[in-house]
C-alpha cells in the first residue's frame, strides 16, 4: 500500500510544520509527499533537510503565493500517481492508525470518491467541518457575526454545520473541509483538480460539491485529526474580502441560494 500527500506552506511556524509532516511520515505505510512552498523566503525547505530518507519533493515557488488550489496542483504533477491520494493542511496533527482505516474504508467502498475523519481543536472542542450546500445567509451568519451574538442565529449555524446529525455517524456531506481531504486518485484525476480562478476559500467546497456529484463523499468519525484553525477572514479586512469574492464565484459557477 502506498500514498501520495501534498502540503503547501505560506510562512508557517516551523514547528507546526514539523509536527503535521511528522504525523504524516509515521503513517506505517510508504508516503510520497510533495511540499510547494508559497513563502516569500525559502527558508521553511531546512525543516525537510534531514528527511533524506523519505520520499518528499520539496518545491520552492520562487517567493510567488499562487494560493491554496493552484499550489495544491502543481503539487498533484509533482507527485508519484498512487491509488489514494491526501490533501493536508501544515497546522493537522493525528496518530498513525487515521490513514491506514481510512484508506480500508476507501477500499471497501469502491464508490466513495473522497473521505473525511472527525476534527478537534487541540483543546478538545469539536470542529465542524461538514457543511450543507451553504446559502449566502448561512455564510454571513457564519462569517461575519460577532461571536457574543451568535446565539441568535444558532439555528441557522446548526443546520449549515450538520450540527443536528450528532457527528457520530458515517454520512455523506455535501461539502468536507480542506484541512485533511483522503482521495480515491483515480475520482480526483476524472473530475478535475483544484480551481485555479479560487485564490483561498471555497476550494474545498467547490472540489466537494464536483466529487459529489459522481461520487460519495464522506464523514467518518471513527478517527480524528488535531487542526489549529486559523480565522483569518476575522481578522482582516483583505481576507474578508478574498473570502467574499471567492463565495460569489463559488455561487455563480455552482448556483445560488440565498436563504
Amino acid at each position: 500500500m502506498e500514498l501520495s500527500a501534498s502540503l503547501v506552506l505560506y510562512r508557517n511556524d516551523p514547528e507546526v510544520v514539523r509536527r503535521a509532516v511528522m504525523s504524516l511520515l509515521n503513517t506505517p505505510i510508504k508516503v510520497s509527499l510533495s511540499v510547494v512552498d508559497n513563502s516569500p523566503t525559502p527558508e521553511l525547505a531546512s525543516l525537510f533537510e534531514d528527511l533524506e530518507d523519505f520520499k518528499i519533493d520539496y518545491f520552492y515557488n520562487s517567493g510567488e503565493n499562487v494560493g491554496f488550489g493552484k499550489a495544491h496542483n502543481l503539487a498533484f504533477g509533482r507527485v508519484k500517481k498512487c491509488d489514494y491520494h491526501l490533501v493536508m493542511n501544515p497546522d493537522v496533527y493525528f496518530e498513525e492508525n487515521v490513514i491506514i482505516e481510512l484508506i480500508e474504508y476507501l477500499k471497501d467502498h469502491q464508490d466513495v470518491g473522497l473521505v473525511g475523519p472527525k476534527v478537534y481543536e487541540e483543546n478538545g472542542e469539536i470542529q465542524y467541518v461538514c457543511r450543507r450546500y451553504p446559502t449566502v445567509w448561512a455564510l454571513l451568519v457564519k462569517r461575519f457575526t460577532p461571536k457574543r451574538l451568535k446565539f441568535l442565529f444558532q439555528k441557522t449555524i446548526d443546520w449549515y454545520e450538520m450540527r443536528d446529525t450528532g457527528y457520530n455517524q458515517i454520512m455523506e456531506a455535501p461539502v468536507i473541509g480542506g484541512c485533511f481531504m483522503l482521495f480515491r486518485r483515480k475520482c480526483l484525476d476524472e473530475i478535475g483538480y483544484f480551481d485555479e480562478n479560487i485564490f483561498m476559500y471555497f476550494e474545498d467546497y467547490d472540489l466537494t460539491v464536483r466529487m459529489a456529484k459522481k461520487y460519495k463523499t464522506i464523514f467518518y468519525p471513527f478517527v480524528q485529526i488535531y487542526h489549529l484553525a486559523g480565522r483569518g477572514a476575522y481578522k482582516s479586512i483583505k481576507l474578508a474580502a478574498i473570502f467574499m469574492a471567492s463565495g460569489m464565484y463559488f455561487f455563480s459557477k455552482h448556483g445560488w441560494r440565498l436563504f
